[in-house]
């Protein structure tokens, strides 16, 4: 069982420390010092509140400082001094992270890349692109589409989350289904890394010795530009279905990704969840007896598709292109925006993430008998190592820790492989073991484990503590 609790920490550093830090670092060009109270709590945060377990524990972390820098010389300067006063340093983009990724554990400096935003280069005959970590992925991928281009992998937060925060934090979302998930081989060929040292190293990683930064929470190096593969830009259409059953929704949800026809992303929600989404104009609003499939899908497909799910129990509510509606679309009603919006009506509600079995009948059906209606399904259709799959964001009420690891132990039974987002800890929180790469790259690019310390559970040097700095 994962630990529920936050890691032992050593001391922090003192308020002369800091003050030193800063002074050293103030008037410097392209930086900016933070220091009030509501900034340093502002930008010590993300959106942790999703788990009723990293809330309470999470909730009196806070920088000591905060800085934003502009340039990359500017990272470089941060990072040497906080090297030198021995200050823990803890990199944040726009903090859109749902467990605590770029939450200080240990005080000291959060370090804020949102500036960083330059598309560096574009390869018209390969799409790769080389983008600054700050970019926001919304503004990226409009930079892209007069050249035909777009990014394969977007959160469902695509409009405000940054490549380096998506890249270290995130790890799927929209285009999961055709693309599989960002550590797959081919989406990430490269990173510029800035180490934590007296005196910072500027490096260039290839795709390969890139692997280990990337989903390590930025706990490993200090990533200022990202190289990324793209994809042939698609106009895809939004469609909404609707199904009498939640049996017939699913088994569309299993078979339509086996087809031919061009998908980039496929949800499915039980009705009552359907019932407490924010639908776009025009779409009808959902009963709590009518689960909903969205998708997009290419345009070509629509010569077959409205018949095809007809045949097989699902009628066509609302179609439009993608853009072309008021309100959210469907990009914002998958993924954590399913979980964030039914939040907003049941704040005491929670989530887990799971790939589920190839068969998930038997587990949906286990967790049925023993949760009733406190857990709701939504699922997202993905690619994992090559196969069709379907992963599991389930709803659920909360009932305290014991009852939420009894579930994630039944699921696991069954076959599921549950990715706990209720842990702070990067291991904890994946596949649950120590990666040996991404301990070694944390060795190689900070020596003295300052960087965002507690997160990663491999590191064997005795991470800061927060006792002294919380509430």
């Amino acid at each position: 069982m994962p630990a529920r609790a936050l890691p032992p920490l050593s001391p922090p550093v003192s308020g002369a420390c800091i003050d030193s830090l800063a002074a050293e670092l103030d008037g410097q060009p392209a930086l900016e010092l933070l220091r009030h109270p509501a900034d340093l709590a502002r930008l010590s945060r993300d959106f942790n509140d999703y788990s009723p377990v990293l809330q309470p524990l999470l909730a009196g972390c806070r920088a000591q400082l905060v800085v934003r820098a502009l340039s990359v010389q500017a990272v470089m300067q941060v990072a040497a001094a906080c090297a030198r006063h021995g200050v823990p340093l803890t990199v944040r983009g726009a903090g859109t992270g749902n467990y605590g990724q770029c939450v200080p554990l240990a005080g000291g400096v959060v370090l804020d890349l949102s500036g960083l935003t330059a598309l560096r280069q574009l390869d018209p005959h390969s799409g790769v692109v080389t983008v600054e970590a700050g970019c926001v992925l919304a503004d990226l991928d409009r930079q892209l589409a007069p050249h035909g281009r777009a990014l394969r992998l977007l959160p469902s937060t695509f409009r405000s989350a940054t490549v380096g925060g998506f890249l270290a934090g995130g790890s799927g979302g929209i285009g999961s289904l055709r693309w599989g998930f960002l550590r797959d081989p081919g989406h990430l060929l490269g990173l510029e890394v800035v180490t934590l040292e007296p005196q910072p190293r500027l490096l260039q990683l290839d795709a390969e010795a890139s692997t280990p930064l990337n989903h390590a929470y930025g706990s490993n190096g200090i990533i200022t530009a990202v190289r990324l593969s793209t994809c042939a830009a698609v106009a895809w259409q939004q469609l909404v279905v609707g199904f009498e059953s939640w049996e017939a929704a699913l088994a569309v949800g299993r078979e339509l990704p086996t087809t031919a026809l061009l998908l980039n992303a496929l949800t499915l929600v039980e009705g009552p969840l359907a019932a407490g989404l924010p639908w776009p104009g025009g779409c009808p609003a959902a009963s709590v007896t009518e689960p909903r499939l969205l998708l997009l899908a290419a345009p070509d497909t629509l010569e077959v598709l409205p018949a095809w799910l007809l045949r097989h129990g699902g009628r066509l509510l609302w179609q439009a292109g993608l853009g072309a509606q008021r309100g959210h679309g469907v990009r914002e009603l998958g993924w954590n925006h399913t979980t964030l919006h039914w939040r907003a009506h049941y704040p005491e509600w929670t989530y887990l993430q799971m790939l589920l079995p190839e068969d998930p009948a038997p587990l949906l059906s286990a967790v049925r008998q023993g949760w009733g209606d406190g857990l709701l399904w939504h699922l997202e259709a993905v690619r994992q190592q090559g196969q069709a799959r379907l992963a599991g964001l389930p709803v659920l009420r909360w009932q305290g820790q014991e009852q939420l690891q009894s579930l994630i132990d039944l699921c696991r039974d069954q076959g599921a492989m549950v990715f706990d987002p209720h842990v702070v800890t990067v291991e904890d929180g994946g596949l649950g073991v120590i990666d040996a790469d991404q301990v070694a790259a944390k060795g190689r690019h900070d020596p003295a484990g300052l960087l965002n310390p507690g997160k990663l559970r491999g590191w064997s040097a005795p991470p800061p503590d927060i006792s002294r700095i919380r509430g």
